[in-house]
């Protein structure tokens, strides 16, 4: 039987402990990359669409290989249907981009005078799709979708997600393997913070500690995030402007992941340093139930929205609830991960996306007690062709909770 680890070490010992730690992982090559160009233009062709706009960020990354974020200046790409890229960007950056150019494609420059919009409008112009329908990166700034409406009055720009989603939102067996690693460090990062707790440790501590154990393990930019609560600040899912240092007895939130050639991980445990109150030893019981019955629900060719109300039924049975009211789960049961924290596809119950090899997404349908605390335990999945398997293991109980 394993043994409860909290309070039972110190940052010393448990960098030393993850430093030893040998991890392995494989990086995206240069044909993975081409073949996402290829699905994406199979994809707009048949949504009509003769080419997307790749704006600076993941979408940009996912295709071209190319990182780059994003800024007041336009940078991006436009892909074609036919698998014509042409990159967009300032001059003074021209050297820059042809650097971190993975995929080639033409470049074109603007100066700082000159509108990047009405370039986008020239190179419609040549390629004879100036009246055509383009598709644009869901993510692009406000001032990018009015500058390029603005400058292509003939265009039938829509929304990208089609294209990006339809590609991204399928995790291939790289993208899973790096997860993967991510969340396992992610994981032994959750342990050993578990075991530095201490009576009167600050949350500032804490998360200083999860930054520097992610690069420990090899996550050289450290924690992506991190959300520590302690006692009735973890009734707040993401947190208070002045947390509480910990106390004898406060339920203990912790809530962290890294990036890991990109790809993000995401971990969630909830315990109690000290006694275990039996209150809080039934909703930890109950959050588990909720947990283990979305992770059955998630089934290929269902709808993601199922997962979702087969939480919420159970929860009502439990007396909490119903739907988003509190005591219950006031928010979605999950989220899709890869380059981005939160993707495609949303495990919540207006999401009609129909479950399918290669997706990826959390299961945490966080249960808040109002004004006492909040219990959440969130682990990801992935889709294979037999259904759904843990990236980690879910807790075993809130005695042991990394059993």
């Amino acid at each position: 039987m394993t043994q409860n680890i909290i309070g039972t070490s110190n940052p010393e010992a448990q960098f030393l402990h993850l430093s030893k730690l040998n991890w392995q992982w494989n990086k995206i090559q240069k044909e993975e990359f081409q073949s996402r160009i290829d699905k994406a233009c199979k994809l707009m062709k048949q949504h009509d669409m003769k080419a997307v706009y790749l704006h600076a960020g993941t979408n940009l990354y996912y295709f071209t290989g190319m990182k780059w974020g994003s800024s007041e200046r336009m940078v991006g790409a436009l892909l074609t249907a036919d698998g014509d890229l042409h990159f967009i960007a300032p001059q003074f950056e021209y050297g820059t981009v042809r650097e971190y150019m993975l995929i080639e494609g033409q470049m074109h420059c603007w100066q700082e005078h000159e509108s990047p919009y009405e370039l986008f409008a020239t190179i419609l112009k040549v390629e004879d799709i100036d009246e055509s329908k383009i598709g644009l990166d869901e993510s692009c700034p406000f001032f990018i979708t009015d500058g390029l409406t603005q400058s292509n009055p003939l265009v039938n720009f829509c929304n990208a997600k089609a294209i990006t989603a339809g590609c991204r939102m399928y995790k291939s067996a790289n993208e899973i393997s790096i997860m993967q690693t991510a969340m396992d460090m992610t994981m032994e990062v959750q342990k050993s913070a578990a075991r530095i707790l201490r009576t009167g440790i600050s949350v500032r501590e804490m998360t200083a500690f999860i930054d520097e154990a992610h690069k420990a393990c090899g996550a050289a930019s450290g924690s992506y995030f991190c959300i520590v609560l302690f006692g009735v600040d973890s009734s707040f899912p993401h947190g208070v402007r002045q947390p509480h240092d910990l106390q004898e007895n406060d339920v203990v939130l912790i809530d962290t992941g890294c990036q890991l050639n990109g790809y993000i991980s995401d971990i969630t445990r909830s315990y109690v340093y000290g006694a275990i109150s039996d209150d809080v030893r039934s909703i930890w019981n109950i959050e588990k139930s909720l947990q283990l019955k979305a992770f059955s629900a998630a089934q290929i060719g269902l709808p993601c929205s199922g997962i979702d109300h087969s939480v919420r039924a159970l929860l009502s049975s439990n007396g909490l609830g119903p739907d988003y009211q509190i005591p219950g789960t006031p928010h979605r049961t999950g989220h899709g991960i890869g380059l981005d924290i939160h993707e495609w596809p949303y495990i919540v119950n207006n999401e009609d996306t129909l479950l399918a090899t290669g997706m990826t997404f959390s299961i945490e349908p966080m249960i808040c007690v109002p004004d006492q605390y909040g219990i959440r335990l969130e682990d990801h999945v992935y889709i294979t062709e037999d259904g759904p398997q843990w990236f980690t293991n879910p807790a075993k109980s809130i005695d042991e909770p990394f059993g």
